[in-house]
């Protein structure tokens, strides 16, 4: 899928030096593209009798909820701590750069619901791994997750497969 690198900007020393930051925006922007993605997304998970979209916080949204609604199926946000109004459960965990909390109504879904996770980039898995634990926390069935990005060095892929997540990604940029 060459076609989505060509709409993937990358801004080298952000956020801090020696990282080579994926930037989706871009491919966001351009309507078609946009489209194309999510049709692409939701041909991956067409046999997979999905009940909900969790999209991580912020860009897992935008995907996530154009992907629910295609689907025909409901969307759970992950968050960022302090931001959902409900009762909610947490989860801390390792960012390249420090710790942060991850947060999901505790009615976020039914026991049993199948739940895909979704959104733009893996790279070191502390967030995905943090989604996946939140969602197992309230029974839901967690059936894989889908990533526009792969960024295989840094392992995260790899980490939430350790955990019993299929994990699928469109695009990889190894060893860049």
């Amino acid at each position: 899928m060459s076609w989505i690198r060509d709409h993937i900007r990358t801004i080298p020393d952000y956020p801090i030096p020696g990282i080579q930051f994926r930037d989706v925006t871009t491919l966001f922007q351009n309507g078609r593209a946009l489209q194309r993605l999510i049709l692409e997304m939701a041909d991956h998970c067409s046999d997979m009798k999905i009940t909900r979209i969790a999209g991580i916080e912020a860009r897992g949204f935008i995907l996530g909820g154009a992907l629910a609604h295609h689907l025909g199926v409901g969307f759970v946000p992950v968050r960022k701590a302090g931001k959902l109004p409900w009762k909610t459960i947490s989860r801390e965990y390792n960012l390249e750069y420090g710790t942060d909390t991850l947060e999901i109504h505790t009615d976020a879904v039914e026991p049993g619901d199948r739940v895909l996770i979704v959104d733009d980039l893996i790279a070191t898995g502390g967030t995905a791994v943090a989604a996946l634990e939140l969602l197992r926390d309230v029974k839901a069935e967690v059936i894989g997750s889908l990533f526009v990005i792969d960024l295989p060095d840094l392992g995260g892929a790899d980490k939430l497969r350790a955990h019993g997540c299929p994990v699928h990604c469109l695009v990889s940029y190894e060893g860049e």
